[in-house]
């Protein structure tokens, strides 16, 4: 059932205001009364549905109070009926204008101000009801929209949590693939520290940059098919333990082959293609060129440098300065000239990074 209708009468004369008052009363509306322009426009926070309002008044007449109404954001659809003795077509013109939706000449009567009303409150009732549906259709979407976000809000935590396991998982296979050879976790992050490194100046995108930096520590995942006594060999490899060394690479392969996760599916690459040559003289394809996949000769350049500059059982440590001559020299045989290119201008950050990450491991 809908509630009673509230009109504002606005009217300098009392007598007229009486009137307006007696014929509301009769027709069961509510009612407020205001004496000028300034009244009314205050009394309008009262919740009313419809205005009658006088032309002539002193100080603010009703032109100047409708367009006041209408500007106002709370109130600009509110109905408002001009009483007034105006006849002429001009000053219809200028009360439409200003914002009045109808007309009642004086004097009014109950007839004519019960038919005025009654269509402009039906489209009042119709004006709220359709802004009490925007408003609940606002609530529910926002309600809806708040329980989606903390729904992705859930979904992206457990995605960081999966991705960060993902990370602990590659960094601990790379791990248990170096610990047969005394390698450390700092030997596992300067791979992926250069790589990254490399990547950048070789103008990969973020994400290839992150994919190459978490990848590449696993190349030499494949060890751990090798046998210790070869592995850890400290004289001269005969060629046939040789070969079973180079099958390092495939066994890596293998193993990190099939998965449907992007780092392991570049880390199967970087594996597979890390000890292929430019030339073509590298194993275990013998691809030469562009045929190598970057990542892998992004890693060649990358290992190199880190096995030239770190202690082993089987050799001493090379100074950067004869590792960084090595690299040069295999520009174009050994190694992608490009990578190189870019070795050279980004020495001084790859130096800084085997200084921050050598922990003894000279």
């Amino acid at each position: 059932m809908s509630r009673t209708k509230r009109i504002l009468i606005v009217d300098d004369e009392e007598q007229n205001r009486l009137l307006y008052m007696s014929i509301l009363d009769e027709l069961g509306h509510e009612y407020e009364t205001a004496q000028d322009g300034i009244e009314a426009l205050a009394k309008l926070e009262l919740d009313i549905d419809l205005v009658l309002l006088d032309v002539k008044m002193p100080h603010m007449d009703g032109f100047e109070v409708a367009r006041r109404i209408r500007r106002d954001r709370e109130s600009f659809d509110v109905p408002i009926i001009m009483i007034t003795a105006l006849a002429s077509r001009e000053d219809r013109i200028r009360a439409v204008e200003a914002g009045a939706n109808d007309f009642i000449a004086k004097p009014a009567d109950l007839l004519e101000i019960q038919v005025r009303t009654a269509s402009l409150l039906r489209m009042k009732d119709a004006q709220d009801e359709l802004k009490r549906h925007k408003t609940e259709l606002e609530e529910m979407v926002k309600r809806r929209t708040d329980s989606l976000r903390r729904s992705l809000d859930r979904v992206t935590e457990a995605q960081r949590r999966a991705y960060a396991a993902q990370i602990d998982t590659i960094h601990r296979l790379a791990l248990a693939a170096e610990y047969k050879d005394k390698k450390t976790a700092a030997h596992i992050r300067r791979i992926g520290y250069y790589c990254s490194i490399l990547g950048k100046g070789m103008d990969l995108s973020p994400g290839e940059v992150e994919i190459i930096n978490l990848a590449s520590p696993m190349h030499d995942v494949g060890k751990i098919g090798i046998p210790d006594e070869i592995l850890l060999k400290k004289s001269s490899l005969t060629p046939e333990e040789f070969e079973i060394i180079k099958s390092h690479t495939t066994i890596g392969s293998s193993i990190l082959q099939g998965s449907s996760s992007e780092l392991l599916r570049a880390g199967e690459v970087i594996a597979l293609s890390h000890h292929e040559r430019w030339d073509g003289t590298g194993y275990p394809n013998g691809i030469a060129g562009d045929g190598i996949p970057l990542y892998g000769r992004i890693c060649a350049v990358a290992d190199n440098f880190d096995a030239l500059t770190t202690k082993r059982p089987y050799k001493e440590a090379f100074s950067n300065e004869r590792a960084i001559e090595i690299i040069r020299e295999g520009s174009d045989s050994h190694f992608d000239p490009k990578v190189v290119a870019v070795f050279n201008e980004n020495l001084d950050a790859i130096l800084k990074t085997r200084k921050q990450c050598c922990n003894g491991d000279e």
